[in-house]
């Protein structure tokens, strides 16, 4: 039995050899790759096109800006006094014209100043005259020898005198007079109470402030303007050179279809440190629509303003959402359909269009404005049927030969 084993096993060792070398031959003898890719079938590239047209571009500048009061300014008082009214006009919010009485001070202690300023007043003319009679008398004697030069010269010191306090006492009078018409507060233009700080019984001093009032007759808005858009606008720097257009807009309520017409009247002396931009002053009539019938445009309100600058001639206004990196546009070949990339330098660039030169493309060409994540060069469109809009390119027309 021992014998038999060791036999079997001499014989199952070269069969394992033999089993081992023909697999590994079966696999050693599959073909190698040489490594080159079989050619593919190239796929084209889709997208939606529009078509480019040569014309000319209105620029408007979009900014923004705070409706503020042209004239704004505090009220305080002039004298000493207790406030015993105010009138319903010098309430915050409310309406005034120019000249209405806002609100009265007890006067009673002025108006006895200015009747004892008056009386006073009349005292010194009354001496006055005792002292032009004495000079004129002490004048006469002298001439006639009965009377000496020093008297003559005493008498006319006092007739100066007298001049002097007469007017002192006019110039106490009007003192006394300013003082009591200062215990009534005028309205001084046409206005709006923005505040008011006193009551009817407060104590105030010279220099309280009583309040702020604004003008309503015009606002005016500071909107800033970036260096790059100055080019494109002739703003006024003198009197009486030509306003801008502006239109404004809520910026608050996006939704609001009220529009506030508004004129540059005037810009900056100087450029702001910060930022480095030029704030041109827009004027808006009759922001209260007191006059007129536009929706009211209040003191505070944030507000999109569009300025008209210039018109660019023989451009060609392309969507921003078809610009790539910044400066990259893809033409199609109309009769191709073949892509090609083109760098544009923009001569304007706004929220929804960037302008460029009509000399850059021609009349017609075709412009891919779906975003394509591979687009090499010379690459096969397959251009998007654009079925809302009626898009002339829908379907598959034979050929497209852009207009030369």
């Amino acid at each position: 039995m021992k014998l038999l084993a060791q036999a079997i096993v001499r014989l199952i060792i070269p069969l394992a050899i033999l089993a081992g070398g023909g697999y590994g031959y079966t696999l050693l003898s599959v073909e190698v790759d040489d490594g080159k890719s079989r050619p593919t079938k190239e796929e084209a590239v889709r997208s939606r096109v529009q078509s480019l047209h040569v014309s000319d571009y209105d620029v408007k500048i979009e900014t923004h800006g705070v409706v503020g009061p042209h004239n704004r300014v505090t009220l305080s008082a002039e004298v000493t006094g207790t406030i015993r009214s105010t009138e319903r006009a010098f309430e915050v919010g409310s309406y005034f014209k120019s000249g209405e009485l806002l609100l009265q001070m007890d006067s009673l202690d002025y108006q006895t100043a200015l009747i004892v300023a008056r009386e006073q007043h009349q005292l010194a003319k009354a001496t006055l005259k005792l002292a032009e009679t004495a000079h004129e008398r002490m004048k006469s004697l002298s001439n006639r020898n009965s009377a000496s030069d020093s008297e003559r010269d005493s008498t006319f010191a006092a007739l100066v005198q007298a001049q002097s306090q007469v007017e002192i006492a006019a110039a106490a009078v009007d003192q006394a007079n300013r003082d009591l018409q200062r215990t009534k507060i005028y309205a001084p233009f046409d206005g709006r109470v923005a505040s008011k700080l006193i009551g009817v019984g407060q104590l105030v001093s010279s220099g309280t402030v009583l309040g702020e009032v604004f003008a309503i007759d015009y606002a005016e808005v500071r909107l800033p303007i970036a260096n790059r858009e100055l080019r494109h606008l002739k703003l006024p720097e003198m009197e009486g050179d030509p306003t801008v257009s502006v239109e404004l807009r809520d910026a608050i309520d996006s939704d609001s279809e009220a529009v506030w017409d508004a004129k540059i009247v005037r810009t900056e002396g100087a450029l702001d440190p910060d930022s480095l931009e030029l704030f041109a002053i827009a004027r808006i009539d009759d922001p209260f629509a007191l006059k007129s019938d536009h929706r009211i445009l209040r003191i505070g309100q944030p507000v999109v303003a569009k300025i008209q600058g210039e018109t660019l001639h023989d451009v060609v206004a392309i969507p921003r959402g078809a610009v790539r990196r910044l400066d990259m546009i893809y033409l199609i070949d109309g009769k191709e359909r073949t892509l090609r990339s083109l760098s544009v330098d923009p001569l304007w660039t706004d929220s929804d269009n960037v302008v460029v030169p009509g000399g850059l493309l021609r009349e017609g060409e075709l412009l891919a404005t779906t975003t394509l994540v591979y687009a090499p060069e010379g690459s096969v469109v397959e251009i998007i049927p654009d079925v809302d809009s009626g898009n002339a390119f829908a379907g598959e027309p034979a050929e497209l030969e852009p207009t030369p």
